[in-house]
């Protein structure tokens, strides 16, 4: 089978199994495996390039989430995506913006696996009901009934977006001008009152365990992160398709964070830390409808 065709189309194999298992190197798995499956495969048994490596890559994907979500139920702390740096250029596809940002991929878990990939193919990808039948194994009538139920999920907890792409960077910036100056108003103002503040450590730095909410809380426990890395910096970076922010500690890495808002303000941020997440925050990662 054409290698070309394949590395046509690796940044929409790339994006189906994230959105399905929200881990970049999981992910990255993914697009091997179907690789190998596509070397393999019969060129007679291919009439649409795109719709057949779309099929194996959602059933791969399938197939390591049962692999995931073993892993999750000893997870320690709260389980957020694994972070990845994307180009400025993903912004202009709202659509697919919106399907890889943490807040989405958030409500994305609270779908059933077969859900969540007929959703992503279908409402992120725009396959066919047919065309997802034979990627989940099951019929078009099914499919159809399932869509039909996950995109009313995700439609009653599907984050509200209230501002541009311009405006959320103005805002991340002046978060992060403020964290790193100790400006406690400054932090107050760019914060709904009710923000939420998650952190994921998995049981190996330091992470809350638990939702932060509330703006005095938040700015606290901002504190003291800043207390206990006193020579951290935070540089403006694109994360998971929006404007966010990198951590880095004597130079490396430590973490990433993104955000989603709410009447011009902050309304929830997301701070990855676990090391075995932020191994790939180097260079932006090919995404592609």
């Amino acid at each position: 089978m054409s290698a070309d065709d394949f590395s046509a189309h690796r940044g929409l194999l790339f994006t189906i199994a994230y959105e399905i298992l929200g881990s970049v190197s999981d992910a990255e798995d993914v697009v091997q495996e179907t690789w190998i499956r596509w070397h393999d495969a019969d060129p007679g048994s291919v009439r649409d390039a795109r719709a057949y490596l779309a099929r194996i890559a959602a059933r791969q994907a399938l197939n390591r989430r049962r692999t995931l979500a073993r892993r999750r139920e000893d997870y320690v702390g709260q389980w957020l995506p694994e972070p990845m740096l994307t180009t400025h250029d993903v912004a202009d596809d709202a659509v697919l913006a919106e399907s890889v940002s943490t807040a989405m991929m958030l409500v994305l878990e609270t779908l059933g696996p077969v859900e969540r990939a007929v959703f992503v193919m279908r409402e992120v990808f725009g396959f066919s009901h047919d065309e997802i039948a034979a990627a989940v194994d099951r019929r078009p009538d099914a499919v159809r009934q399932i869509a039909r139920r996950a995109r009313a999920h995700v439609a009653a907890r599907r984050p509200r977006v209230e501002v541009s792409e311009s405006e959320a960077a103005a805002v991340v910036e002046r978060f992060r001008i403020a964290a790193s100056t100790g400006d406690v108003q400054g932090l107050v103002d760019v914060l709904a009152p009710d923000v939420v503040f998650l952190s994921d450590g998995g049981g190996r730095v330091t992470a809350a365990r638990r939702p932060v909410v509330g703006a005095d809380r938040v700015v606290r426990f901002i504190e003291g992160l800043l207390d206990q890395y006193p020579h951290s910096v935070l540089e403006a970076a694109h994360v998971n398709g929006g404007p966010g922010l990198l951590v880095r500690l004597d130079g490396e890495i430590d973490g990433a964070v993104t955000f989603a808002f709410s009447r011009g303000r902050i309304d929830s941020a997301y701070y990855v830390r676990n090391p075995d997440k932020t191994g790939r925050l180097t260079d932006p990662l090919p995404l592609a409808r």
